[in-house]
């Protein structure tokens, strides 16, 4: 069982709420896990984030109880591969619209003999070798770490049977991309977007898969009654951006009273 599983039954079965973190913060981190929030997405497609820079982030979130997820460009070897050593709970492909970028997942993240991943026997993903058996340890991992493959096109919407019984990769709706591919960019309440989003639901829980999303405030509502296992409800910059804006506001309001 995933560690992404482990924690949906530990927490009831109700859905887990995550922050997302675009760049390097550690106090954005520690904040989001005083807040009480149970996973963080450290997001390395659209923004600067290293590969050591995501291990010291999965690192500070091991040691918060948080779950990490790590979202990476592409399912290529090198990068399925080095998000891998870094040790998060999760990894996140983007962009999945075929089951043979599904197989690519699978294949470069999971030890011999349930995929081709590198034998490394030095890395965080296993402890760095001290005190411990390697070969056990690659088979923990295998059973424990959860693999998402995004669903965010037309192109997947159209292989939607056969990416959600792909085995072994669990999937994340992305609406905002979704929405654009469908003609409706940013409108991610639109009608035709949320029965597309529906339907990818009740197509990972056909296929006893888990279910993640993200979204601003004003889908909440809509995602929590998917009952979906995994939602990414903020991240940093809109953090700063609504905490600043909210401050600029209160400021000049007594400002125009004086």
């Amino acid at each position: 069982m995933n560690r992404l599983r482990k924690a949906v039954e530990l927490n009831g079965g109700k859905t887990l709420l995550g922050a997302a973190l675009y760049f390097y913060d550690p106090i954005f981190l520690e904040i989001a896990a005083h807040l009480g929030y149970q996973a963080i997405w450290i997001e390395m497609e659209h923004a600067p984030i290293t590969f050591a820079e995501a291990a010291d982030l999965c690192r500070m979130a091991a040691g918060t109880g948080m779950l990490t997820m790590i979202r990476i460009p592409d399912s290529r070897r090198e990068n399925v591969l080095k998000a891998a050593e870094c040790a998060p709970d999760i990894i996140d492909v983007p962009m999945v619209n075929t089951s043979a970028q599904m197989g690519e997942i699978r294949q470069y993240a999971r030890f011999a003999p349930d995929g081709h991943r590198g034998y490394f026997s030095v890395s965080r993903a296993v402890n760095y070798g001290v005190n411990n058996s390697v070969n056990e340890t690659q088979q923990s991992v295998n059973r424990e770490l959860c693999l998402m493959a995004q669903i965010e096109h037309t192109d997947a919407m159209s292989e939607l049977s056969q990416l959600a019984a792909t085995p072994d990769v669990d999937l994340f709706v992305g609406p905002a991309d979704l929405a654009a591919s469908m003609g409706y960019p940013s409108q991610t309440n639109h009608p035709v977007v949320r029965e597309a989003c529906t339907k990818i639901v009740q197509a990972a829980r056909a296929n006893n898969k888990l279910i993640a999303s993200a979204c601003a405030p004003a889908d909440f509502k809509f995602w929590l009654d998917q009952n979906i296992d995994l939602l990414f409800c903020t991240n940093d910059i809109a953090c700063l951006k609504r905490g600043a804006g909210l401050a600029l506001e209160e400021a000049r309001a007594l400002l125009a009273q004086a």
